[in-house]
Parts: structure tokens; sequence; C-alpha cells
């Protein structure tokens, strides 16, 4: 069939949903966040790790989160009514475009024997801000991509996260080997190189959307973000969990950029057991978070969501603390990414189907910078517990505190639906959220 009439075809309804025209659009984006999170895995790697050998400091490396995570948060809230006004298309290729040149800065200053630790952390904290509207404007995308595919939410959030689980798994499977190979900084190029193939894809082969007009298009920005604010502290839903995940996410931080790679070197090892480690998690995350995709619209969300997280959460610090083999914590993490690959399948069909399309981009950003407010303050916490109490009663500390959050999804909500029935418009206990007009400024 041509070009030509296949677009007839289209016009006229004859091609099926399935039909391969529709799919470059969901194959664009879905290759986009591997090779992003590829790179993004990489760097996280890299940077930590870079940063204790050469300091020896468990406290300097949780500065580097920090400085990497307070403007990427920051960036991330603020970014949501410019993604709502300007497209989600045109914020992910411009944010993705800057940060390929800011990216590329530190290994070319390394390169030149210029790069300082101030400059480092100047660097790193310019990348984050960039990164923020632009992770916002991909998950804004999705509504978009699924309605060109015809298929169901829960299949391109669980394909969006098998994709990241995927790309997980590769990153963390050779970044052990190309650290020895190429040094921590110079693996830095590859990040950069993910974020400008990332914005070619989305730009060449990504439908911009229609934007959706409505009567508070020509209010100010500064209102806007409120409207989004309130929209999202009302839903007696979306606000609790998102203020959950915040402290598993500032408890995830700590131990993937300061509490693991301690544990690492104080038992005689390098990057390459961190690598296998995290690429136990991410294969079986990556092989269930595409389970997710193909049954996700059946599962019973709240049970699959609160099981996942006790699965994946308080075990690994648990078995660290008792200074358990290597192997065995490869083990838990492996089992860990069984519960992990259900989570983030679950909560972005959650959040999409409960936020009106024309606040989606403000709304989402705020909610996602919500749960990462804790990931700035979790190296530089873990450094400082660390330094204080020492490694294992950090470690428990944080294992417990991580149990409790987990539990606290069996009394979230309790009255609120997980899930919205087909052809709902307005999620239950929000409708009166739907027009912020009718929201209280008080």
């Amino acid at each position: 069939m041509s070009a030509r009439t296949t677009e007839a075809a289209r016009a006229a309804g004859e091609v099926a949903p399935g039909a391969n025209v529709r799919r470059g659009p969901l194959v664009a984006f879905l290759v986009a966040n591997v090779v992003s999170v590829c790179g993004t895995r990489v760097s996280a790697i890299a940077i930590p790790w870079f940063v204790l050998m050469t300091t020896g400091s468990p406290f300097k490396t949780g500065v580097v989160a920090l400085a990497e995570m307070a403007p990427l948060v920051l960036s991330k809230a603020m970014g949501g009514p410019l993604i709502d006004r300007i497209g989600a298309r045109r914020i992910s290729v411009t944010a993705d475009a800057a940060s390929t040149g800011v990216v590329a800065l530190v290994p070319l200053l390394h390169t030149l024997h210029v790069l300082s630790f101030p400059m480092l952390l100047a660097l790193v904290a310019a990348a984050g801000a960039l990164r923020g509207p632009g992770d916002a404007a991909k998950g804004t995308l999705i509504p978009d991509i699924a309605q060109a595919a015809k298929v169901p939410l829960e299949r391109v959030t669980g394909l969006e996260s098998t994709t990241e689980r995927l790309a997980s798994f590769i990153a963390f499977g050779v970044a052990g080997g190309l650290i020895a190979l190429v040094g921590e900084v110079n693996a830095l190029w590859i990040d950069a190189a993910s974020f400008a193939i990332c914005a070619v894809l989305i730009y060449r082969w990504v439908p911009a959307g229609r934007r959706q007009p409505h009567h508070d298009e020509q209010d100010r920005y500064r209102q806007r973000l409120l409207d989004g604010w309130r929209f999202l502290r009302r839903d007696r839903l979306m606000m609790p969990l998102v203020l959950m995940i915040a402290v598993t996410n500032l408890l995830d931080a700590a131990i993937a950029a300061v509490l693991l790679p301690v544990w690492i070197k104080e038992h005689g090892f390098g990057p390459g057991h961190t690598s296998l480690i995290l690429t136990s998690f991410g294969l079986t995350s990556t092989v269930f978070a595409l389970v997710a995709a193909a049954v996700g619209e059946r599962i019973p969300r709240k049970l699959v969501f609160t099981l996942g997280f006790l699965i994946c959460g308080a075990p690994r610090f648990a078995v660290m603390a008792f200074d358990a083999p290597v192997w065995t914590l490869m083990a838990v993490y492996a089992v860990g990414g069984i519960g992990a690959g259900f989570l983030n399948p679950i909560l972005g069909a959650l959040f999409i189907e409960r936020i009106p399309p024309h606040m989606l981009g403000r709304v989402n950003s705020l909610a996602d910078a919500v749960c990462w407010t804790g990931v700035p303050l979790g190296g530089v916490a873990a450094g400082a517990a660390i330094a204080g109490i020492g490694l294992a009663p950090a470690l428990l500390a944080a294992g417990a505190v991580y149990l409790v959050a987990t539990m606290s999804p069996l009394l979230i909500g309790r009255q609120e639906s997980w899930k919205t029935k087909p052809g709902l418009t307005d999620p239950p206990g929000t409708a009166e959220d739907l027009d912020p007009a009718a929201v209280p400024t008080s």
C-alpha cells in the first residue's frame, strides 16, 4: 500500500488500530526512553563512584547527589504550566538538546584537566535543572501516544516501565566494565550522547499532540501553577500516595548514592559488583514490568502495589545491615525487582486517569516533584548517618522507615477507587476539582 493510499485509508477508518501506521510514535517513544535511561543510569554509577574514590568521603558523594536532585525537583515542579502551554514535545526536545551540551562539558573539562569539584557541582546542578521538565514532559506525552496506538493507558505505562527497567538492566550490566575501561567521568560521554539521540527521536517521530483550549489559557503562570497544586492537594488518593513515595524515594536515593557504594567498598569489592547487584534487580523488574503491561488493566491495583513495595523495599536494607554475602544481596535485589516491575505501570495509569487532560502537564509535574522531594536529601542523609552511627545502624534505621511507609497504601484513600471505570471521565472523589474555578483559593 502506498503512502498516499495509506493516508486515505486511515482517514476513512479502514486501517486497523494495530496497523504499522500507528506504531511509529509508540516505538520512537519507547526507544527514546531506553536510550535516555541507559545514559542516565551509567552516570548514576559513574559520578558517585568517581567522587567516592577521589575524595574518600561519603558525605561529598551525597553532596553531588544533592546538587543534581535539588534543581531537578524544583524545575520539575515549576515547569508544569510551561508544558501545558508550550507543549510536551517541544519542552522534551529542548531540554534534551540543552542537556547534551551541559553533560558533555563534564568529560570535556576532565580531559582538559580543569574540572574542579565546585565546577562539577555546578554542571551537575544545571543538568538536573534541565532533566526536571524534560522528564515530566515525556510522561505527559503518554495519553497522546496511547490514543494514537489505540491501546489502554496501562499498556503504554507498562511498556514505558518495561523499557525503563530494560535500560537499567543493560546499563547496570555494562557500567562496571565501561567505567573500568574509560574511567568514571569519561563514561559521561555516553550520557551526553543519549540526550542527543532522545531529542532527535522525539522530534522526528512523536506527535506534538493537540493542545486543549480551556478558559484559563490566558491566566498568569502563577495562577496556572496554583490551580495544579490545588487539584493535587484536594485529590484524596493522589496526594497521600505522592507523600508516601517521597519517603521511599529518599531512602532509595540513600541506598543508591551512598549506602550501597560504601557497603561494596568496605567489603573490598569494586564498581563491577555494584553493576552485578543492580543488574539482577534490572533483569527481574524488566520482565515483570512487561507482565504488568500485558495484564495491567486486569490486576487489583492496590493489592499489587502494596505487595510490590513490600518485596522491593525494606529487605535490601536488612540484608546489608546483617552483613550477608554479596550473592545473597544480589538474590534479594533480584526478588525485589519482581515487585518493583508492577509499581510504575500502576501509578502512571492511575494518575493519568485522575488528572483532566488540560491540567495533565502541571499536575503530573507537581506530583513528580513531590515524589522526588526526598531524593536530593537521600545521599546527604545517608552520608551523615554513616558518619554519626555507622553503616549497619544506618541501614537498619532506613529499612524500618521504609517498611512503615510501605504499609501506608493499606490506609491511603480507603474510600477511593484505584481504577477508573471504562468511560468514566471524572474519577471518584475529584469531580469538583475538574474545574479549577471551583477550587477554593484559601
